[in-house]
């Protein structure tokens, strides 16, 4: 019986022994959980200020603080350039406008030297225009044309000196009693003659002889 006694009193002993040692190790286990979790939301506590503080930082670099009239630097910074960029299409359309009007005081100060065609006697009821019957093989003809071709910017503007070929204009030279080349007839816009001569030889004498 006493060795009874002394088995069950050894049982009760190791099974104290292992209920502590698993009480102590479940201890130890908790604790090691509870500072794991308080590490983790420290980190996270941490983490959360962290971005916080960087997006207040993106907040006031995209947003800068306003000044008395209520605009913000990146306004201003905008601004400028719209200003910049209107000011350039400004100077472009400034410069265009320029040159388009020194194009139209060109065609408006020079009067032109071309090929006749019928359409073109209308010029004369905004200036005056004159045929110029001509034949490639005349002497005289070919100088006065070089002297005109030569000073064409000299010619007055509204003065319109249009070339007949004088070989293959018969009705034209029929209808104006043209005989001889080296011809020049001023009409009027419905082709009516108004006057007719020759023997200009430069382009000053012609002009000399409009009406």
């Amino acid at each position: 019986m006493n060795k009874n006694l002394g088995v069950i009193i050894g049982a009760v002993a190791l099974t104290l022994i292992i209920g502590g040692v698993y009480l102590s190790k479940n201890k130890n286990d908790e604790a090691l959980l509870a500072k794991e979790q308080v590490e983790r939301n420290v980190m996270e506590e941490q983490k959360m200020v962290e971005e916080k503080d960087m997006m207040e930082k993106k907040v006031m670099e995209e947003n800068e603080v306003m000044d008395e009239g209520g605009i913000t630097k990146t306004d201003t910074v905008m601004d400028k350039e719209e200003v910049s960029m209107k000011n350039e299409t400004e100077v472009k359309m400034d410069k265009e406008e320029v040159k388009m009007m020194d194009n139209l005081e060109t065609v408006t100060k020079v009067g032109v030297y071309e090929v006749y065609s019928p359409e073109k006697i209308a010029r004369a009821a905004a200036g005056d225009v004159v045929l110029f019957f001509k034949a490639d093989w005349c002497p005289t003809c070919r100088a006065v044309d070089a002297d005109i071709t030569e000073n064409r910017l000299n010619i007055p503007g509204g003065l319109n000196i249009l070339k007949v070929d004088y070989d293959n204009s018969t009705e034209l030279k029929k209808k104006y009693g043209v005989t001889y080349q080296h011809t020049f007839v001023q009409v009027d816009a419905q082709g009516n003659m108004v006057k007719k001569w020759s023997g200009s030889e430069t382009l000053l004498a012609l002009v000399s002889k409009v009406q």
